[in-house]
């Protein structure tokens, strides 16, 4: 594969995940009811679907070349959403025998993740 091949792959796949996600959530906004984070939900369930689907297609049974990895899982949906690389995550953890750093993995990272976006709205605030 060329040098550099992978940055590309990541950085087309990461522009056409963001639009992909942009229009996802305006579309959920506009079909369905307010005051409901409908289109973040709705992001953040398709892509663990298709992490899912791609681990497996590309990861486990190998079907296309690599660079397909770093297009889809790591550039479309890293930037449609990050939580389906925390789903494959926890489920790997699990997976491998380790319910319990599954479990705390997902728990540490709701939670930490909620305290330092309060912490960045409270040191944002202050400035």
């Amino acid at each position: 594969m060329p040098a550099g091949i992978e940055w590309v792959a990541v950085a087309v796949g990461g522009a056409a995940g963001a639009m992909m996600r942009h229009a996802a959530t305006l579309g959920a906004a506009r079909m369905l009811p307010g005051g409901f984070p409908w289109g973040t939900l709705l992001v953040n369930v398709t892509g663990s679907l298709l992490m899912g689907a791609v681990y497996v297609l590309l990861i486990e049974r190998g079907l296309l070349p690599p660079v397909w990895r770093s297009f889809l899982a790591v550039g479309l949906l890293g930037a449609f959403t990050t939580f389906s690389a925390f789903s494959l995550d926890a489920l790997a953890l699990f997976e491998a025998g380790a319910p319990v750093r599954a479990a705390v993995y997902v728990v540490a990272s709701v939670v930490v993740c909620i305290l330092a976006a309060m912490a960045g709205i409270g040191l944002a605030r202050t400035v």
